[in-house]
């Protein structure tokens, strides 16, 4: 089962932002928005930030069958350059989705990420 964090459509114009997450600091929010918007005004269809089972946000991309504007040959390198410009942040809600969302002792999650890093 997966967590949906945000999300924005080629389609709708729209951005959506799980309504758990509103106690995420306002310019992460905004950051949120303008990765996703621009993703999708530079490649078409649809990016969300989800959590699955290893509690890490990953970026899913959908399109619609017909969609002509899509450019999927630009997926996986959007994608990659989303992971590396945002790697620290997707670490920062990685902890927040576990403690705030999961309700996670902040503790055990800190020495947890602390042993990853040390390691």
């Amino acid at each position: 089962m997966s967590t949906t964090l945000c999300g924005a459509s080629s389609y709708t114009k729209k951005y959506y932002l799980d309504p758990q997450f509103d106690r995420l600091p306002q310019d992460v929010k905004d950051e949120l928005k303008i990765m996703c918007v621009t993703f999708t005004e530079d490649v078409g269809g649809i990016l969300t930030v989800e959590f699955g089972d290893d509690k890490r946000p990953k970026f899913v991309v959908r399109a619609a069958d017909n969609d002509d504007a899509f450019k999927e040959q630009d997926v996986d390198g959007a994608i990659s350059k989303l992971q590396e410009d945002k790697e620290s942040l997707m670490e920062k809600l990685s902890i927040f989705y576990r403690v705030f969302v999961l309700g996670e002792k902040a503790e055990d999650v800190l020495t947890e990420v602390e042993n990853e890093i040390e390691s």
